[in-house]
């Protein structure tokens, strides 16, 4: 039993794929995303910063990024991974405060608790927002729209923050509805306004379809989905490869995928980028130190796992990077050290502005352990 808008329902959970098989058409997702989650958690912490810009994230002094903004700073051009120093030129009035990320995980698993009592069919995709598959639900009668629309109550009403929802029949076409009425807003697609909706989307919408891929199908006459489709899926192959035949499919409006619920941690790593750039390698000794015990501290819980190789990242003056591994079961210091050395030369001489360690583990004979997801991120 799940008590829903001051209602009590009889909660039916989806039956296993093995035991039914639902119609793309007839599934039911929804997409939830905070609005400028940490920025709007600050607000509703210190309502004096509702009406001021507002930005979270690195100082403007040392290199630091836009983690999210309100929306009276994106009224200048501010946006998400924007340099904050360039975001304090577009507007020298901007609030910036640093992210308090456990405060902000704390209030995600808030989060995560009021959509559980909806579905177990969750599928987080970072702190702020989530899938959920519905299909199958019996709550608000059914109905997809309901459903959203009593999550968004849940949310404002329990922990005062406002959110936006996509509603559609498969995940693609969820998150793009959930930007339609941002923020604090709705958009629903039937499957019956599907094919409408989705012709006329531009190309640049879909995800996984960056700047250098639109450029690249503007050049071709391609601009909305409508275009790809009269291009065709063969003539669009000679121009993107494999990558054609999915965006073809999204340009149909298809995505058959079910919500991922599990995962299998297949890595841990830490970097961290510099207030100022290293000339040489025998200036990073402490900054080697602190991401190596960063690192053993973030394998202690992983202690049963089996590495499988040790990986060092760097990313250079100019922004370009490089990564080299190393086959080895145990974290080595040493190892690292010469994984950093040979990553170090291909430089030629630049400076370096980020170092990253990490490593890959093996297949988990038993796939059992769930990769620990930023819902629950200690």
């Amino acid at each position: 039993m799940a008590t829903i808008g001051g209602i009590t329902h009889q909660v039916t959970w989806p039956l296993s794929e093995s035991e039914q098989i639902k119609r793309p058409d007839n599934r039911k997702f929804i997409h939830i995303d905070m609005d400028c989650f940490y920025a709007a958690v600050e607000m509703r912490d210190k309502p004096g910063l509702t009406d001021v810009p507002l930005a979270i994230g690195g100082s403007p002094k040392k290199r630091g990024v836009v983690a999210t903004c309100n929306y009276p700073a994106r009224k200048y051009g501010i946006h998400s991974a924007m340099a904050m120093a360039h975001a304090v030129r577009l507007c020298p009035e901007l609030t910036v405060m640093p992210p308090q990320m456990a405060y902000y995980q704390s209030i995600s698993r808030q989060i995560r608790a009021i959509l559980n009592r909806y579905t177990p069919l969750i599928e987080p995709v970072s702190l702020d927002e989530a899938y959920l598959d519905v299909s199958d639900s019996t709550l608000c009668q059914g109905s997809a729209t309901l459903i959203a629309e009593d999550i968004r109550r849940a949310l404002k009403r329990e922990i005062n923050l406002p959110a936006s929802a996509g509603v559609a029949p498969n995940k693609f076409l969820a998150k793009i509805c959930s930007d339609e009425n941002k923020p604090n807003g709705q958009f629903v697609l039937t499957p019956a306004t599907v094919q409408a909706f989705v012709l006329a989307l531009p190309l640049g919408k879909i995800p996984g379809v960056g700047k250098v891929t639109v450029a690249k199908l503007e050049k071709l006459g391609l601009k909305t989905c409508q275009d790809v489709r009269a291009y065709g899926e063969a003539r669009l192959a000679s121009h993107l490869g494999g990558f054609a035949q999915h965006l073809y499919q999204r340009a149909c409006g298809i995505d058959n995928r079910e919500l991922t619920t599990h995962w299998i941690r297949k890595s841990v790593s830490v970097e961290r980028t510099f207030a100022d750039d290293f000339r040489s390698l025998q200036d990073t000794g402490s900054a080697i130190d602190s991401l190596f015990e960063e690192l053993d501290r973030r394998l202690r819980k992983y202690r049963h796992r089996t590495i499988k190789n040790q990986v060092v990242k760097l990313k250079f003056e100019d922004f370009q990077q490089t990564t080299m591994e190393r086959a080895g079961n145990t974290l080595d210091r040493d190892a690292l050290q010469g994984l950093l050395e040979s990553a170090w030369d291909r430089g030629e001489g630049k400076a370096v502005r980020l170092i990253g360690f990490g490593v890959n583990f093996e297949d988990p004979v038993e796939q059992d352990e769930l990769q620990m997801t930023l819902f629950d991120a200690p």
